[in-house]
């Protein structure tokens, strides 16, 4: 078998998957995944809604000033109005409500309207951003994608427990042949 990145490894998981007819509702996944353009084309054509993590450095065409331009996803977040942002919950954590303040800036608008999106999630404890491409139906909410966004931590927690308690981080069991 010829090598594959992570992203075609992951492409060629979810088709199968989705062929054989798991239902699914939406994509997250984070950088690695988020910045793999032929995987965010393919959850496009199978109409696969998908929040994915991305950059400060990812690529987006979006209008800035009021002229359209391609740009970084940290321009266009830096350029936010502070009234472009709303406080909005990603889950119940360890200790209440994650509590950010989340933008979603329209982008790549020859395309569908209301498709496309960049969410930006800021901290409100340091200003930390986190970008995400997001593709979705045209009435999705903000709050949808927060919370497909926020879906995404529970799974990296459920992760770090394997990891810890079943020893999912040990050689033996990072090979097939293992399992």
């Amino acid at each position: 078998m010829p090598f594959r990145t992570k992203p075609e490894l992951a492409l060629a998981m979810l088709a199968r998957a989705l062929d054989a007819g798991v239902p699914a509702g939406w994509v997250a996944a984070d950088e690695i995944y988020g910045q793999h353009s032929g995987l965010r084309l393919a959850l496009e054509e199978r109409g696969m809604p998908y929040v994915l993590a991305v950059p400060v450095s990812q690529s987006v065409f979006t209008v800035l000033d009021g002229r359209p331009v391609q740009c970084r996803a940290d321009a266009v977040s830096t350029a936010l109005p502070e009234s472009g942002w709303t406080r909005l919950s990603a889950g119940a954590g360890a200790k209440g409500p994650r509590l950010y303040d989340w933008a979603r800036v329209p982008i790549r608008l020859l395309s569908e309207p209301g498709r496309y999106w960049l969410l930006v999630r800021r901290s409100r404890t340091d200003g930390e951003l986190a970008h995400y491409l997001c593709f979705c139906p045209p009435d999705a909410a903000l709050a949808d994608l927060v919370a497909v966004a926020g879906a995404r931590w529970a799974i990296e927690e459920s992760f770090q427990t394997a990891k810890g308690e079943v020893g999912l981080d040990h050689y033996q069991v990072r090979r097939y042949d293992a399992w």
